[in-house]
């Protein structure tokens, strides 16, 4: 019935809040003031998502009854503010993607690592850094993973089964999730989604895997990866400006990454990905080495590991 009580919950910045009081005959302005009342975001600042991975509600009318909207008692609901705050922040992502990179001429200068939290989600966290002239937001990584996931969730003809390792709809609700890695599938998604070549230079091999190369894009941006963390490569130059988007004809700029990668291997500053241990976090599954988790996940269909 139109008057049965809905339980909401909605996630923001500052954590979870229960939605009390609703019923599926609330409208969708009951419903605003309530999450401005919990979360001080205003009712005309509040962007609202919901579903895995979250997708917007189209919540424009202010009259219409909880029981015509999209989600479901028992959902969460993922707030936004619609401002000149953090939202806007984290839009930069798309505009900074069209930067006109430097072209051929070598600024004086030394490219460097930054370093970004081990918190499962530094690769995210190492693309938003070079795509935004090396700032460091730790709030957008979710961002970054959604927008991987509908990147993802728009071309199931491109990420199929036989890419992801599993089921398209499967590996999206995956990787919202804030502790599940990134990796190659991840970075490759991102540079098609900022169309910039994205090379990541490897400490133990001195290998530089260029993601988006065959697309010949005209920017680059550099990450390092030691086995299992990505830190964001930044070019400061001696005018104080910093560089992080690079033109791919500026082949000196791999040179000076390879030359950080060799000083880290020097300096043993690398996991063996063969004997670091694993765990599964499905089925708590202790395991050595990257075989021993690909042939774990081959076997069970567990994907989610973590490093003990």
């Amino acid at each position: 019935m139109s008057s049965d009580p809905i339980r909401l919950q909605c996630k923001t910045n500052s954590g979870k809040h229960v939605l009390q009081g609703l019923t599926q005959q609330s409208t969708v302005a009951g419903l605003k003031q309530l999450i401005s009342k919990v979360t001080n975001i205003p009712s005309e600042q509040q962007r609202i998502y919901y579903g895995y991975p979250p997708k917007p509600a189209n919540l424009s009318d202010d009259n219409l009854q909880l029981s015509g909207c999209p989600f479901r008692s028992g959902d969460l609901l993922i707030v936004e503010e619609n401002n000149k705050g953090s939202s806007e922040k984290c839009a930069q992502t798309v505009v900074q993607s069209n930067v006109a990179p430097i072209k051929s001429a070598r600024k004086q200068g030394m490219l460097i690592r930054k370093v970004v939290p081990a918190n499962n989600s530094c690769l995210f966290t190492s693309v938003y850094t070079v795509m935004n002239n090396g700032v460091v937001d730790l709030s957008c990584a979710e961002k970054m993973r959604l927008l991987t996931a509908q990147m993802v969730m728009n071309d199931p003809d491109t990420y199929s089964t036989a890419f992801l390792g599993q089921e398209n709809s499967k590996y999206c609700k995956w990787i919202v999730k804030e502790d599940s890695w990134g990796g190659g599938i991840e970075v490759s998604v991102l540079s098609k989604y900022f169309n910039v070549e994205i090379d990541v230079v490897d400490t133990q091999s001195g290998r530089i895997d260029q993601f988006g190369e065959d697309q010949k894009y005209d920017k680059r941006v550099l990450l390092i990866y030691n086995g299992i963390h990505y830190d964001p490569l930044v070019f400061e130059a001696n005018d104080s400006s910093i560089i992080t988007i690079f033109s791919t004809e500026d082949d000196w700029i791999l040179q000076q990454a390879l030359e950080i990668a060799a000083d880290a291997k020097a300096n043993q500053q690398y996991t063996d990905v063969n004997k670091f241990s694993l765990r599964c976090l499905v089925c708590q599954t202790q395991l050595v080495g990257q075989l021993q988790a690909q042939q774990h996940a081959e076997e069970t269909g567990h994907i989610n590991f973590g490093q003990i």
